[in-house]
């Protein structure tokens, strides 16, 4: 991996974090395509950088955090369940779906799920106005539940999230901060255990490509939270959902050299 692959890799994960696309997904493909195997590091690198997105969350939604505690009971609660099941299926996960036929077709099905919800869900944002510091904890640890599905590379935890909290009845910008919020517990605890299990081996150079991808992340997830707030406030997820399937597509096609 070269400075140009961590930049772009870095690019590719700060816009797609928060987007019910998989930034996970997005970087298995982009390496695929840059030619970047999909080493120990490399695995280790794409969870990394992700925590660099992660903080321009905490950077933007500071005041929100540093004082609301009922607000951190439902993060924590929804967080549960994920922390629980990425612990237990950690090595299967790590060493076996991360595949990009697995990204793509986890693309594909999760956009049509994307666009069905959307169809019959078309009064969502009656429910404008919840105070996530009084959501139940029922309905809490249910997202944190739906969450754990994103263990699935290509799956998206932001659309795991943003789905969960749909059908938790919040309405498509609190469904959208909360997963901002869900996230930083997270990808905290996922990527504290990856470099657990495998940071001794990351050389003095490699540490420096974590730390261009990290700082890269930080700044293009500043731009795509912001955009993706002032988004969700007038349009439908739908989109999301035609992206999904066309990549998907996209990506078998050239997968199996039908477009070169």
């Amino acid at each position: 991996m070269s400075i140009l692959d961590a930049v772009i890799m870095g690019i590719v994960e700060g816009l797609t974090e928060f987007l019910p696309i998989s930034s996970t997904g997005h970087l298995i493909l982009t390496s695929t395509i840059l030619g970047i195997p999909q080493s120990e590091f490399n695995k280790t690198f794409e969870i990394v950088i992700q925590l660099g997105a992660i903080l321009s969350v905490v950077f933007l939604y500071f005041d929100r955090l540093k004082s609301n505690i009922e607000l951190w009971k439902r993060i924590i609660a929804a967080f549960i369940p994920t922390g629980i099941i990425g612990f237990v299926l950690y090595k299967i996960i790590k060493h076996y779906l991360f595949n990009p036929n697995i990204v793509a077709v986890s693309l594909i099905i999760g956009g049509i799920i994307i666009i069905l919800i959307e169809n019959r869900m078309k009064d969502i944002d009656k429910h404008k106005g919840m105070d996530l510091s009084k959501l139940s904890y029922k309905k809490a640890v249910f997202i944190g539940i739906i969450q754990s599905l994103a263990t699935i590379p290509g799956t998206s935890r932001s659309a795991a999230t943003i789905i969960g909290g749909l059908f938790a009845q919040m309405d498509r910008k609190t469904a959208v901060e909360f997963s901002f919020l869900l996230a930083v517990p997270t990808m905290f605890a996922a990527t504290g255990y990856d470099l657990l299990k495998s940071g001794v081996s990351i050389s003095h150079s490699q540490w420096h490509l974590i730390a261009v991808g990290f700082v890269v992340s930080f700044f293009s997830a500043l731009l795509a939270v912001k955009s993706f707030v002032a988004f969700v406030s007038k349009y439908n997820f739908v989109g999301f959902g035609v992206y999904r399937i066309i990549v998907g597509i996209l990506f078998f096609l050239i997968n199996f050299g039908i477009i070169v």
